[in-house]
């Protein structure tokens, strides 16, 4: 699939899996844009054709290493105009099997905004800091179940240290669209089981994970679905978490500290950070594992509030192989929750 939007807009969001293959960069689509505006669309065209004729040979011999041996290309802009037409052409000239994305990214996005309008069946795994949830998720992903990292998508964590060593966040257009064919995956593969959507496994979280937020409607959805709270004494959480994050960059934890310093409160973040800089990993994350636990808490209750949607196990410690072991073992007397695939929307 290419994308042949400018470097700029690639940036900003694409669609999953696409390469991208500029037309023109950002300072010659503006130009390009500018002349369409205040000339004419064939003064646009020709302006283009000046940026695009000298590089055509360069685009076909990028597009080859690309494809490698096999010779057929999705072409796509942002509308499915003149931009991926004449990229289209110049392929299809050389010997490419070609075909362009009608309605171009634009039209995907409309579609990835319409996955989050649809009934997705969901189980949520809730419990506090240092549970182990994101590996609880992966253990449960090998046997078997359907699962959504929403945190391994958003680059994120969740918490106020869950990008460092990270790469950056995507955007929130990307971050949605990640999403959107991540769930659509579902709805095929070990996800159907006899024309039913199983339950998809999330992770409880905020609605903002860093600097993205989950979908108004899938997060509804989420607040809505059963949890399974893994209940873990605090000493087993403590000891996971200073060895999940003490390894960390000291300076950008004490950054991170500092960002949380209001709610953390003044003292409390003042001893943790002199505790960090003494190298007492695991005193400081005493604090604030504490202070996460009572937001934790809070966001449960209001959950828990609206009906009976928590359903507590209690754990001896973070092992995730037996963890998801007794968590399967809890399914199996309650049920699992299925939807018919064929519903309406779900096409």
């Amino acid at each position: 699939m290419l994308d042949v939007r400018s470097p700029g807009e690639y940036i900003h969001a694409h669609i999953p899996s696409a390469h991208s293959f500029p037309l023109f960069t950002d300072e010659e689509r503006k130009i390009v844009g500018t002349t369409y505006k205040q000339q004419s669309r064939e003064a646009a065209i020709k302006v283009g054709l000046d940026f695009f004729g000298p590089r055509m040979r360069k685009m076909v011999e990028e597009a080859e290493g690309i494809v490698e041996s096999r010779k057929t290309v999705l072409v796509h802009c942002w509308r499915g105009g003149m931009r991926s037409a004449g990229v289209a052409w110049l392929l299809d000239l050389y010997g490419f099997k070609v075909f362009t994305l009608i309605g171009g990214y634009k039209f995907f996005r409309r579609w990835a905004l319409n996955q989050f309008e649809f009934p997705w069946p969901m189980k949520i795994l809730g419990g506090y800091t240092g549970s182990g949830k994101t590996e609880l998720l992966k253990q449960l992903a090998l046997a078997g179940e359907v699962v959504i990292d929403l945190e391994a998508i958003a680059k994120h964590k969740g918490s106020a240290f869950g990008n460092i060593g990270l790469p950056s966040q995507p955007s929130q257009e990307m971050f949605e669209n990640l999403l959107a064919v991540e769930l659509h995956s579902k709805r095929s593969g070990k996800a159907a089981d006899n024309g039913q959507l199983r339950s998809i496994w999330l992770e409880d979280e905020s609605q903002r994970i860093g600097t993205v937020n989950i979908p108004q409607l899938i997060w509804l959805q989420m607040r809505k679905a059963r949890v399974y709270f893994m209940d873990i004494p605090f000493a087993e959480r403590l000891d996971h978490i200073a060895e999940e994050y003490g390894q960390l960059d000291r300076e950008k934890m004490i950054a991170a500290i500092e960002r949380i310093q209001k709610r953390l409160g003044g003292m409390e973040a003042k001893t943790s950070i002199e505790l960090l800089m003494e190298g007492k990993i695991k005193d400081a994350f005493r604090i604030l594992l504490k202070y996460y636990d009572k937001w934790y808490l809070k966001g449960l209750i209001s959950r828990n509030n609206s009906g009976d949607l928590c359903e507590t196990l209690k754990l001896h410690s973070v092992n995730p192989v037996e963890n998801a072991r007794q968590l399967l073992q809890q399914l199996e007397k309650t049920g699992t929750q299925k939807i018919a695939i064929n519903e309406p929307g779900y096409r």
